[in-house]
């Protein structure tokens, strides 16, 4: 039986009123795998009609497709575990989707109450151990508070900065007697996210727009989780003011608008990063200044005031001092900001700022060199993987060269299509976080774009897709070689290249692997065979696809800012950087 308004119903077990929450949370989709402490919900889990229940290899993968979900679909993803190693195993996603601000509910059993502190079998204080990398979570030994701490888990995961929420089940709770009633409301005192931003605060932001001669906007991933995206082109076409999106914010602007310099920061376009550098105007709306786009903070636009918005009080002035702050969803903020200029007029003088930006960003554009042997350049497998799957298609990628080159050479250009691990950098996140993406949209094509080193730590999901009916594509960017570190060992430690060669070429072989995993396999090693061969992996429909594009082991990803360094000493090229001194007049724009 379930609630009706909220009233308590027949007599049920703790692990059949968690069923029945998850199911009145809305919940249509579970990534898990079972175990002793959790095997007390799986009984019922197998009776709703309303759950999909997908059994993954490895619980990373169960969170990693949860991220995946909850990127792709903006609903929250869940997945499910049970004690001691299988909530441990959760641990790097819950971390990945704190960094990334991503809505997960994780589920976990716990051993009976009265054995926990005692060191039980697998017995861990996931609660303990995830303290700092989650929103909230919470330790249930009473089934009577399963419903309402599963409504308030999902709640606090979706609302104000989404995040990872974890509840802890004892398995002692699962299997006592209760009574499901849902609760109408939930009583949060301390939780009370600001979503309306002050009046004042836009006003002072929009003075400082309409003084301003060099202004920016500075578009973070919170525009993608706020779905923003709209009123962030209303506000761009009201002021043509430049607009730099971050990793994580790649699709909220259309990388076809004019106005739209690239992505910022250690790998980002040479025009983003000047566009930060030299502006005298920040308008910071869902980013957080973090190192990977700032390089030395001490040196990150030295002569900008900065407008920071965001939903989150605590990554305001955090690490950089804010001029104005605005605490507030980013939806909110735009809307009023965009009110605001139109009341008191959007007629901001940035004609040379905008002309100085279009000419660095024609003079400096995002290019690679072909390889002089005829192999395979990455980048040029990414160009025609854009142009091919093109801009519906989403993309999940893993961590390292592949995944800047995708941000460099995919064009994005709506929101929700971008699916990467950005703050927390965890190789392995693309095969499972494309797989829970196609869960969460099955009409869509799902491209996962990983490297040879990623994808051999979680390519077992592969079982999962083809058992499942989740038809992804798999594109492994192979370069034998553990690619990001060994760009490093290129630059900065003398060509030795200690523990970076993965022989990937020749172990394992990736066709057979798919093969073996029930997916088609696919390989290509020729610029010839690249076009005919992404289109045979898009004309797959009712099957995985895994495609090996072998690629030329010396490429590399420009353009660069060494971690520490001034964004000022940014190099398009190995041993080429934007000749400051010729261009002085360009970088040194002057109202």
């Amino acid at each position: 039986m379930t609630e009706q308004g909220g009233r308590a119903t027949a007599a049920v077990t703790g692990a059949q009123s968690l069923v029945t929450s998850l199911e009145a949370a809305g919940v249509t989709d579970i990534f898990g795998i079972p175990g002793g402490t959790i095997l007390p919900a799986y009984d019922p889990l197998m009776d709703s009609t309303r759950i999909r229940h997908i059994l993954v290899r490895h619980e990373q993968g169960a969170g990693h497709a949860a991220q995946g979900y909850a990127a792709a679909t903006g609903r929250v993803g869940v997945c499910m575990a049970t004690s001691g190693p299988g909530a441990t195993n959760l641990v790097t996603p819950l971390a990945d989707a704190h960094m990334d601000s991503v809505p997960i509910v994780a589920v976990t059993g716990q051993v009976v109450a009265s054995a926990i502190g005692t060191d039980a079998f697998q017995e861990a204080d996931i609660r303990g151990i995830t303290m700092p990398i989650t929103k909230h979570n919470f330790l249930v030994t009473d089934p009577d508070e399963i419903p309402r701490t599963i409504a308030e888990a999902f709640h606090i995961a979706s609302t104000g900065r989404p995040g990872p929420v974890l509840v802890d089940i004892a398995k002692s709770a699962q299997q006592e007697m209760t009574t499901f009633s849902w609760p109408t409301e939930l009583h949060l005192p301390g939780y009370r996210p600001v979503t309306t931003p002050h009046a004042k605060q836009i006003k002072e932001a929009v003075r400082l727009i309409r003084q301003a001669k060099r202004p920016v906007l500075y578009v973070g991933g919170g525009v993608i989780r706020a779905n923003a995206s709209r009123e962030l082109a209303q506000l761009a076409a009201l002021t043509g003011i430049p607009v730099v999106t971050t990793l994580m914010a790649r699709g909220a602007f259309p990388d076809s608008h004019p106005q739209h310099l690239g992505m910022p920061g250690m790998h980002g376009t040479v025009a983003a990063v000047a566009g930060l550098q030299k502006s005298d105007l920040i308008i910071s709306l869902g980013a957080r200044f973090d190192d990977r786009v700032t390089g030395n903070l001490d040196s990150f636009a030295p002569g900008a005031l900065v407008i920071h918005a965001d939903i989150d009080p605590a990554e305001i002035g955090k690490n950089r001092h804010a001029d104005v702050p605005i605490v507030g969803d980013c939806k909110e903020v735009l809307v009023q900001l965009v009110a605001q200029l139109q009341a008191e007029g959007a007629d901001g003088d940035y004609e040379a700022w905008v002309a100085f930006l279009s000419g660095v960003k024609q003079k400096y554009a995002l290019g690679y060199e072909t390889p002089s042997d005829g192999a395979l350049a990455p980048q040029y497998v990414l160009e025609r993987l854009s142009d091919i799957a093109g801009p519906d298609s989403i993309y999940a990628a893993g961590v390292g060269q592949h995944q800047m080159w995708a941000a460099q050479f995919v064009d994005y250009e709506k929101p929700r299509t971008w699916i990467n691990s950005g703050g927390l950098g965890t190789m392995g996140y693309a095969v499972p976080a494309a797989m829970g993406a196609k869960v969460g949209m099955p009409d869509t094509t799902v491209w996962a774009i990983d490297g040879d080193g990623c994808f051999q730590m979680t390519n077992q999901e592969l079982a999962t897709c083809a058992i499942n009916d989740i038809p992804i594509k798999v594109a492994i960017i192979n370069n034998e070689s553990l690619g990001m570190v060994r760009q490093w060992q290129t630059l900065f430690y003398n060509e030795r290249y200690s523990n970076t060669d993965l022989h990937s070429k020749r172990i394992p072989d990736f066709v057979k692997l798919a093969d073996a995993y029930g997916c088609v396999g696919l390989s290509c090693e020729s610029p010839d065979e690249v076009d005919a061969t992404i289109e045979k992996a898009m004309a797959i429909d009712d099957q995985p696809v895994v495609v090996d594009f072998r690629v030329h082991r010396d490429a590399m990803v420009w353009p660069m800012v060494a971690a520490g360094t001034s964004n000022d000493e940014i190099k398009y090229a190995r041993d080429l950087a934007p000749q400051f001194d010729d261009v002085q007049d360009d970088w040194e724009v002057r109202a």
